[in-house]
């Protein structure tokens, strides 16, 4: 049973919500006084909680300041922080009414009030407050799983909210105790290196070597040695044998990334020690052999490669056993925030420009372009709190700013527990139009304003 609180010294005020509230499935618990409103919110009866307030701004004859509302205004939100509150207002207190909206009073209305605007401003707050429940709720199954997930393995330190985040790293922690290779795909900066890492730490063998080689950071002529060794006089300026990669890593794990960069020899090779465990050093023809886990790293499209003849099909297939995509920034933007701020020092912190520029930005360099100009801020910065300009990311036109999709609307609406004009403010919209986007997206019942 959904119940609100109305807290008025008129019981002709009362009468008139109870039964316009009770045409509609809405029960009212009606009180004269702040002193009985706020007895009603400390009694809490079991299974009848109250779910919002209509609060009066004046209780006492011929007084018309507001102060009284405003006094109780507070007393509720220190009791109850997330309860709605909707404000009747005489025009007379009219302005203190909209200065406690901005301290997070849920709306207001003037009397006399229009029914059907008050059904449709309560419809939308008690819809609401289902959906900030169900959105804490679900937050509160995503946290417990997190959090169970870091205690059972090691995470590396890998930072995220988003559940698209937490279904790779459980998969990574579920394919790291198996042998099979392992093939990470993303784009540049979103974090490949750091799922091998997790990979490697959960492994059966997160003890044994770990080496790490960029295929891309090495020159065409010198990876086939770099990875397989070389005897001496192999080639120029090879005056002794060396030991390859693989064979630094034998009993332990290799992570290539960049893999679509070997050129073809390097790709026989690997391709031969992939499928029997055995490799020749560039310029010998004793085979060798080396047990290594094999995780690849790759931002190229692979299959684009085996089209244009740049990438053999049968190595695709061999190192592409298992395939962990690592989504860019963008597609994970609940976890912008919480990296950035994990970037801060103790004593640093953004303003809410700064974040709003951090959530406004494309990431086309992902996590890597997020640490760097969280660095230059720290640099600039001339105080404790960094602000949008710190931070060097283009400007967005406020004419062009993207619609919020739903996930944004819900976490913005949880953010301020409900309170429609502060959620409104962060998302640069009218109250009006919130509630247009709420109706779009299904997240609320009732007419339109």
């Amino acid at each position: 049973m959904t119940t609100i609180l109305v807290i008025d010294d008129n019981p002709d005020v009362g009468e008139a919500l109870e039964l316009l509230f009770s045409l509609h499935g809405i029960d009212v618990s009606y009180v004269n006084s702040p002193e009985a409103g706020l007895a009603r919110l400390d009694n809490k009866q079991p299974g009848v909680p109250i779910d919002l307030v209509i609060q009066d701004m004046n209780f006492s004859a011929d007084t018309t300041s507001g102060e009284e509302g405003a006094e109780l205004f507070c007393q509720i939100r220190q009791r109850r922080p997330g309860l709605p509150v909707i404000l009747l207002t005489a025009w007379t207190s009219l302005e203190m009414a909209v200065n406690l909206v901005r301290d997070g009073a849920a709306d207001y209305l003037a009397k006399p009030w229009d029914d059907d605007k008050l059904l449709a401003t309560v419809r939308n707050l008690l819809e609401l407050g289902r959906l900030v429940r169900e959105n804490r709720e679900i937050q509160d199954r995503h946290q417990a799983r997190r959090s169970k997930l870091a205690t059972e393995f090691d995470l590396c330190g890998l930072i995220y909210t988003s559940e698209i985040m937490h279904e790779l790293a459980l998969l990574a922690t579920r394919v790291a105790g198996s042998d099979l290779p392992v093939l990470i795909t993303g784009p540049n900066g979103a974090g490949k290196e750091l799922i091998a890492d997790i990979i490697q730490r959960n492994s059966r063998v997160p003890s044994g070597p770990y080496v790490k080689v960029n295929a891309g950071a090495l020159p065409a002529d010198l990876i086939e040695a770099e990875l397989f060794g070389a005897e001496a006089g192999a080639f120029t300026g090879a005056d002794k044998a060396r030991a390859g990669r693989f064979e630094a890593a034998d009993q332990g794990t290799l992570f290539l990334d960049e893999i679509g960069n070997l050129p073809p020899e390097g790709q026989v090779k690997l391709l031969r020690v992939l499928q029997t465990g055995t490799y020749e050093r560039l310029g010998s023809t004793t085979s060798r052999q080396a047990v290594v886990r094999l995780i690849c790293a790759t931002n190229a499209d692979l299959p684009a490669l085996i089209r244009s003849g740049r990438f053999r099909e049968d190595l695709y297939y061999r190192v592409n056993v298992i395939e962990l995509r690592v989504p860019p920034l963008r597609e994970r933007g609940d976890d912008i925030l919480q990296i950035a701020r994990n970037l801060l020092p103790p004593g640093r912190a953004f303003s809410h420009d700064a974040e709003q520029a951090l959530l406004r930005h494309d990431w086309p360099g992902n996590v890597r372009e997020l640490r760097n100009h969280v660095q230059r801020a720290l640099v600039l910065a001339t105080g404790d709190t960094l602000q949008s300009g710190d931070l060097d990311l283009p400007q967005t036109s406020s004419n062009h700013q993207p619609e919020p999709d739903e996930e944004v609307l819900r976490n913005t609406l949880d953010k301020h527990r409900g309170v429609i004009a502060s959620a409104a403010r962060e998302l640069g919209l009218s109250r009006q139009a919130l509630y247009r986007r709420m109706e779009k997206f299904g997240l609320r019942s009732g007419e339109a304003d």
